[in-house]
């Protein structure tokens, strides 16, 4: 389906993400500028389903609050409820972009989570898959890097919606100035010091040679469908491959070596970001020396995880270093997966199991868990008593469970 510019066909290209099950109530993620604009106008002309606005203030700017409440003026002038969300998280250290887009999704994944809605959609556009494919082919990206943005994603129990991939930002504003709104201009859009900025002006210079919006777009869609091939075919191999074990992920080691490098390197990606959580996960150059070292069965470790060595077999286990700071109080989930509960007893907050705990676990041998396993392990303390470890032999009416299942782990290679 090639992008699409024509304006009377906007909002049935929208509508038309959403068919045939739309959410009841669905969130839309405004800032003010003219694609989030063009967004929320489209939904609300379509009108099939009730909306929720939100608009993330990072505080980087003082023109920042006064935008939100334009937004939430506009919003009242539709009969919209709006919500303004404000990040304070910024400490000067680190990517600021990168920073502030994963604060952006987690503030209002929270926000979706706390109002019951299940589904927020963004306005990113065809103009923003050119300029990241142009940006990742600068850090020479592979295939799911330059691939297309994915149309749905799920963060923190929330589905993203991208329903203007194939739409160009010149189509939105065009039916915009029919409305006869106006958009907000941030001024990082035209400082020259951000790589996005920069890919956008590119862009100016590469559509005499037909590298355009359009053109690169639909070059980023046919990737998408290539990585789509990709993940099929690793999701059927990971079935033969993959066995499960309190947490831990054990690889057939001889079947792994037989794999296609390309479908090898899911795999392990999958279980890495299935063991130690959802994040950007590793680069392609750590990835490939990870691969290698299952390959060659070698221990290492990796994105908070410990890849264990065997004659037949890789185990992939938590990193006890990766955990050690990691605190929940009980019936909380711990490192984001485990969730354990049992008697209600006073000061108890749960932790590693680490080597002392394990030395207090005369029985840990008998669970079959390594000893990385079991140290990388949650265990109630109360102080430095250690109070239970389910997962060590020690339970004592104290019970864990994985919040993480297998149907999980294979849904997830067929996801990105």
């Amino acid at each position: 389906m090639p992008v699409t510019q024509d304006a009377l066909g906007l909002q049935d290209l929208i509508a038309g993400h959403f068919h045939p099950d739309p959410p009841d109530t669905l969130g839309v993620a405004v800032s003010g500028g003219s694609d989030s604009l063009a967004l929320l106008h489209l939904l609300a002309a379509w009108g099939a389903v009730r909306l929720r606005v939100v608009t993330v203030d990072h505080g980087l700017r003082a023109e920042a609050a006064a935008e939100a409440r334009q937004v939430a003026a506009l919003c009242a002038g539709l009969g919209l409820r709006h919500d303004t969300l404000r990040w304070e998280g910024w400490d000067g250290q680190g990517n600021l972009p990168d920073r502030a887009r994963q604060a952006r999704y987690g503030l209002m994944a929270g926000w979706a989570r706390a109002q019951g809605i299940g589904d927020i959609a963004l306005g990113h556009t065809a103009d923003d898959q050119a300029e990241t494919l142009l940006m990742r082919l600068a850090r020479r990206a592979g295939l799911d890097g330059l691939a297309a943005m994915a149309p749905r994603r799920e963060i923190c129990g929330v589905t993203f919606h991208r329903p203007m991939l194939r739409l160009t930002r010149a189509a939105l504003r065009a039916d915009l100035t029919r409305r006869g709104v106006a958009w907000i201009d941030d001024p990082t859009n035209a400082d020259g010091t951000y790589r996005r900025v920069q890919a956008r002006r590119a862009l100016v210079a590469l559509a005499p040679l037909g590298l355009t919006v359009q053109g690169l777009s639909q070059s980023a869609h046919h990737l998408a469908e290539a990585r789509a091939t990709l993940a099929h075919y690793a999701a059927l191999e990971a079935r033969k491959i993959v066995r499960f074990q309190s947490g831990d992920i054990i690889l057939d080691r001889a079947r792994m070596v037989g794999l296609r490098t390309d479908i090898a390197r899911r795999i392990l990606g999958a279980v890495l970001g299935w063991v130690a959580g959802p994040g950007y996960g590793p680069r392609g150059g750590e990835m490939d020396t990870a691969l290698d070292a299952v390959r060659a069965g070698r221990q290492t470790t990796l994105y908070g995880c410990v890849i264990m060595a065997g004659d037949s077999q890789t185990r992939i286990t938590r990193e006890y270093g990766a955990v050690t700071a990691c605190r929940a109080a009980p019936g909380a989930r711990w490192d984001g997966r485990w969730q354990l509960t049992g008697p209600k007893t006073p000061g108890v907050e749960i932790r590693a199991l680490g080597p002392d705990g394990r030395a207090a676990c005369p029985d840990w041998r008998a669970t079959g868990l390594p000893l990385a396993s079991i140290e990388a392990s949650p265990a109630v303390w109360q102080g430095s008593m250690l109070i239970a470890a389910p997962l060590a032999g020690m339970p004592n009416g104290w019970s864990a469970d994985l919040g993480r299942s297998p149907d999980d782990f294979f849904a997830s290679l067929l996801s990105h």
